[in-house]
């Protein structure tokens, strides 16, 4: 059993300081993560009550100007992550009111809207902003979808009309591709026959789809703002830690919990493909569907 609690106290102003650097705002987003997943692991041997408390600083909400002037936006992040219900962002990361720019959107995509969503946060929050956040999520329905079109290219007419959807699928799609080719590349192009090849396709894409945004995040930002923070990781939804999904989740290393560094280049990109797809996740998914098939 646990409580989780959010605070406000205007006597008791939080003490914990802005993060002054990328390095620092994304570890206190990774810590607060793992306290999150830490305190709803259902699997944990200590069954005693458990209180987590997220405060609200009362200066975050110009507390003491008598309510003439409305409070300021501070985040120390921006985050672009998926629409899915299930994926909470303040609460995954353990944190609460004005200290996050969220931009949610199915499948996590960097269409031009979310782009001047996070431009607007770059450039109206330069003294508390250190880092953009692409945070993804395994079973992403917009993912699934992208993964079903490319396997079946005849879906793609029945959403050839739909533009609001079609230029959601046509971003994923880059995704899905590599992560096809690698796979092929890996396993051989009879793969693509075994009965788990969707759900391995799947939980590769999703996480080379948040991996390819944050890199053209930070060819974005990387001129003019170099000491941005650009990360991307793939929330888990049954350990509910942030991660790069390499092995099953009963599997899951300490090296694979975080936010981890976009590639700096399309050959990088390619080699995590690679790594991604080559892992244990992807390897027993497509184990079991040859034990089935």
């Amino acid at each position: 059993m646990f409580d989780l609690i959010y605070r406000f106290d205007p006597a008791q102003p939080a003490t914990d300081a802005m993060p002054k650097t990328s390095e620092e705002a994304c570890r206190i987003l990774v810590e607060g993560n793992r306290d999150f997943a830490e305190m709803t692991d259902t699997r944990r041997a200590d069954n005693h009550h458990t209180v987590h408390v997220v405060p609200f600083d009362p200066r975050a909400l110009e507390w003491d100007n008598a309510g003439e002037v409305a409070p300021a936006q501070s985040p120390f992040a921006a985050v672009l992550g998926c629409s899915d219900a299930r994926v909470p962002t303040e609460l995954v990361f353990g944190k609460g009111y004005n200290e996050l720019f969220v931009v949610r959107v199915a499948g996590n995509v960097l269409g031009q809207e979310c782009l001047g969503s996070l431009r607007y946060a770059v450039t109206h929050f330069p003294r508390t902003l250190k880092l953009l956040v692409v945070l993804a999520h395994e079973r992403c329905g917009a993912v699934s979808e992208a993964v079903d079109v490319y396997l079946d290219p005849r879906r793609y007419m029945e959403i050839a009309t739909e533009y609001s959807i079609r230029s959601i699928e046509d971003q994923i799609l880059v995704a899905v591709r590599v992560a096809a080719m690698s796979m092929e590349a890996i396993y051989g192009f009879e793969i693509a026959r075994a009965p788990g090849y969707r759900r391995g396709l799947v939980e590769a894409a999703v996480v080379l789809n948040a991996a390819w945004s944050a890199y053209c995040l930070r060819q974005e930002f990387r001129s003019k703002f170099p000491e941005l923070g650009v990360v991307f990781g793939a929330y888990d939804l049954v350990t509910r830690h942030v991660r790069l999904p390499l092995s099953p989740w009963s599997e899951l290393t300490e090296e694979e919990k975080g936010l981890f560094e976009p590639p700096e280049s399309v050959e990088e990109f390619r080699q995590l493909a690679h790594r991604i797809c080559a892992g244990k996740l992807v390897e027993s998914l497509l184990r079991e569907a040859h034990q089935t098939a």
